[in-house]
């Protein structure tokens, strides 16, 4: 059984799943749909044709599914689909889709949002992500699952951030992020693997050590970056993380590879 509170507005058309919390003043639209266990604290506002996965809590001033910050919006029918069991803090904002981006933006699961967090049109967000208080993507930013995107860091539009990594906060970043790397400064630069994350989830110091070794060579001075992806390529092709790191290089992109200051590279 839902609970509702008398000052909540539910517009004719909302989908509420059972046991559905809305707290006082909060305003859910008429083309969304909210899963069962969804939670809006007071003055929450859900709009746009959105749908909220089961179990995602939204705190206090959340603006999320409104019309996206994008000049070249001109009302097409857009959509943002938020996943299962996530934390969405307050003041986050989240935007749908536009035209220009395939009509999505789209959340995965058990993901955390903190206070004043922004995800942009067209952004598509993986399984157990981190945005810490007023970190912001741009439009069509794309990020891995269990990347981190410290405290007041901006990532630029058309930026992919690999799994795992981990964004220092203030990062200002403009080129892609390789996968199980971090990231520093404004502009933000490589400044290692995430090494403190690889051991928090379990990757065998077998493993880690290879990555390592594989990052040297990756970002090392000598021949092109084609020619040591290949050489990387030829001899860690039984080590997943490494190969996962080459793929993500090899990958078509509108933004260039995040690069490590020489001296970050040992």
């Amino acid at each position: 059984m839902s609970n509702i509170h008398a000052t909540a507005i539910i517009e004719d058309g909302a989908k509420l799943g059972d046991n559905v919390t809305i707290g006082p003043y909060s305003v859910v639209g008429p083309q969304v749909v909210l899963g069962d266990g969804v939670t809006l604290d007071s003055h929450v506002v859900v709009g746009g044709d959105t749908t909220v996965g089961a179990n995602t809590h939204i705190f206090p001033f959340a603006s999320i599914g409104l019309q996206p910050q994008d000049l070249k919006f001109s009302g097409e029918a857009s959509r943002l689909e938020i996943g299962c069991n996530n934390v969405i803090r307050e003041h986050v904002t989240m935007n749908p889709g536009t035209e220009g981006g395939g009509l999505l933006t789209k959340v995965g699961n058990n993901c955390l949002f903190m206070v004043g967090s922004h995800i942009a049109h067209d952004c598509m967000i993986s399984d157990h992500v981190i945005l810490v208080n007023n970190a912001t993507l741009a439009g069509h930013v794309e990020v891995g699952e269990f990347a981190i995107i410290g405290g007041l860091s901006a990532v630029h539009q058309f930026v992919r951030i690999g799994r795992h990594a981990m964004l220092g906060g203030m990062s200002g970043v403009e080129n892609d992020v390789i996968p199980y790397a971090t990231v520093t400064g404004n502009r933000a630069h490589l400044s290692g693997l995430n090494l403190v994350g690889l051991r928090r989830r379990g990757f065998k110091r077998d493993t880690i050590h290879s990555m390592r070794n594989a990052y040297r060579l990756l970002f090392a001075q000598e021949g092109t970056m084609e020619e040591r992806v290949k050489d990387v390529a030829e001899m860690f092709s039984e080590v997943e993380p490494v190969m996962e790191i080459v793929d993500f290089i090899s990958t078509s992109s509108s933004r260039a590879v995040c690069q490590p200051k020489m001296e970050d590279v040992a």
